[in-house]
């Protein structure tokens, strides 16, 4: 199940980098075109298309970064008595529901859809994936909200 979540993520990422690669290109091109020169001092098509060209490189070495952080998670079978770590699949119940969560270093808020369960990838840097890690099944957690404290518990772990 793990390496099929991880499969699908790095799908998704692979299918943005190359999307905003030939966006920063497109960008980059049009920047550097010389008929985009100033019409007076008002027309800034120039240094817009520079800052946007800039961004979207930016936004390429960052896909690249988390793919290779996604390439390096470890896949391993979690015991019910373990810890939950990164790479773990833990069921935490709120308010009477059950949930899967994928832990990983990144892509936190990606849903992905493994053997007709849904799953939400948190990022151990969310407050639920940094309140989670360490924890066991049985134990629970509380983590406050605008307008309420809510309280979950793991109910399992993979």
């Amino acid at each position: 199940m793990k390496n099929k979540i991880i499969g699908q993520l790095i799908h998704i990422f692979q299918t943005e980098l190359s999307a905003i690669e030939l966006a920063s290109k497109t960008s980059t091109a049009y920047a550097q075109d010389g008929d985009v020169k100033s019409d007076g001092k008002y027309d800034t098509r120039g240094i817009e298309a520079g800052y946007l060209a800039s961004a979207q490189q930016k936004r390429v070495e960052e896909l690249k970064l988390e793919l290779q952080m996604l390439e390096e998670l470890p896949v391993k079978d979690f015991l019910q008595d373990e810890e939950v770590a990164l790479g773990a699949v833990v069921g935490i119940e709120f308010k009477g529901m059950k949930r899967l969560y994928f832990v990983s270093s990144t892509a936190g808020g990606t849903m992905v859809t493994v053997e007709n369960q849904t799953i939400l990838v948190i990022s151990v840097f969310s407050p639920v994936g940094d309140a989670v890690m360490g924890l066991k099944v049985g134990e629970e957690f509380e983590l406050e909200a605008p307008q309420e404290t809510r309280h979950y518990k793991v109910v399992s772990i993979q």
